[in-house]
């Protein structure tokens, strides 16, 4: 299963197309519309978000609801594009200086990726590599989401810290999807509001200072079966996956599953999840320390990730760059932008592990039907039951 997406920022659209999803699965394009409306949401988002109303239009791979495992064509139109049509355009005789960019952001591509690709006017970077793009990557996820739905497995996230402002510290006992499902109803997606409250205040100070924040947000996959990844290679570690996926969404700077960070200053004793059995002969844990994951391989335990964002790079007070054109120092270029973003990329967070673990669980239990693949996953769920020693004879 693979895909790829296309689209500037202020271009007429955003397009994805994906390939490998089974024939049969039904497709919800309203639970899809929900994903981009969370993604625009989220207190501390700029006027963009007044602008666009994101809603996906699938032009292949449906027929009456259903995949027919021919490729997903997806797009999002970009209401802005109204606006930008010329400044935009693909036709040579448009071509002009208006809203052009010399004065590269800190922080942001505009400068490597003009040293890349030889761009003098820095737009050619920022309109691809604007968080815009993620917005496809919603849709995408998200068609991802459906299909592990399908078998129960439920993706949810929440923000945990915004600012420096950190939310109430919880174990994962405390939560499950329908608690932290609450969650998105708040301004910013958080389940401590007493916190939330302080890190409102910190949006608004930010924001009349001309400033922007960073912060950390949290995933729970609930349902992963064991098996998912594997141990023999190292690009077939499912953690590096989810790593790889985290860090490619804009602005992420680390990655932490289960304990993360927390657990290098653990003893050992302390940082693994010891194993017991039950009344019935059955193993099980009474800790995921690990987050879910053990040598690259889902333990069958929620999967836990923690996703930490740097402040978005364009401030309104701007940063001290040079301009390009004159090789003289001038302050960063202005674009239009978010104070805080967090919430937003939560959700994007939510699409692309989303993604990873649809990929995985079809790597395990491939098949062209929806059909194919259910009875594989039946067959392997009965495997599984019987090594961990669930026994009904068993007292």
């Amino acid at each position: 299963m693979r895909f790829l997406t296309a689209g500037e920022s202020h271009g007429p659209a955003l397009t994805g197309i994906i390939e490998g999803i089974p024939a049969g699965l039904s497709i919800n394009e309203n639970y899809i519309n929900e994903q981009l409306i969370r993604r625009q949401g989220g207190y501390g988002r700029g006027g963009r978000m007044s602008i666009e109303k994101d809603r996906v239009k699938f032009l292949s791979g449906i027929r009456f609801g259903k995949t027919t495992g021919s490729p997903l064509t997806l797009i999002i139109e970009n209401r802005d594009w109204a606006n930008w049509e010329k400044v935009m355009s693909q036709q040579a005789v448009d071509e002009s200086h208006d809203r052009e960019i010399t004065t590269p952001r800190p922080g942001h591509a505009d400068l490597p990726g003009g040293i890349k690709y030889q761009h003098r006017d820095l737009r050619n970077v920022l309109e691809r590599a604007s968080a815009r793009e993620t917005a496809m990557r919603v849709a995408v996820g998200s068609v991802a989401a459906l299909f592990l739905e399908h078998f129960d497995i439920k993706t949810v996230s929440f923000v945990t810290a915004v600012g420096g402002v950190n939310a109430a510290n919880h174990t994962l006992q405390e939560w499950n999807v329908a608690q932290i499902k609450k969650a998105r109803t708040s301004l910013l997606y958080c389940l401590d509001s007493r916190a939330e409250e302080l890190m409102v205040e910190r949006i608004d100070r930010a924001k009349e200072e001309g400033d922007s924040l960073g912060g950390v947000f949290e995933i729970h996959v609930e349902g992963v079966p064991a098996g998912l990844g594997s141990h023999v290679h190292w690009d077939r570690r499912l953690d590096c996956m989810l790593a790889g996926a985290l860090m490619s969404i804009p602005a992420i700077k680390g990655v932490e599953i289960g304990l993360g960070f927390a657990g290098a200053a653990r003893k050992g004793s302390e940082a693994h999840d010891e194993l017991f059995l039950d009344e019935r002969g059955k193993i099980f844990r009474t800790t995921n320390r690990a987050g879910g994951l053990e040598g690259g391989i889902t333990n069958g335990e929620t999967l836990v990730l923690r996703a930490a964002m740097k402040p978005i790079p364009t401030l309104m007070k701007p940063l001290s760059s040079v301009n390009l054109a004159t090789h003289a120092l001038s302050p960063a270029s202005v674009e239009r932008s978010d104070v805080c973003a967090v919430p937003a990329a939560s959700v994007v967070g939510e699409a692309v592990v989303s993604w990873e673990i649809a990929r995985a669980f079809l790597q395990k239990f491939s098949g062209d039907s929806l059909r194919e693949i259910e009875g594989a996953y039946k067959s392997y769920q009965g495997l599984v039951t019987e090594y961990l020693g669930e026994n009904d004879d068993k007292s």
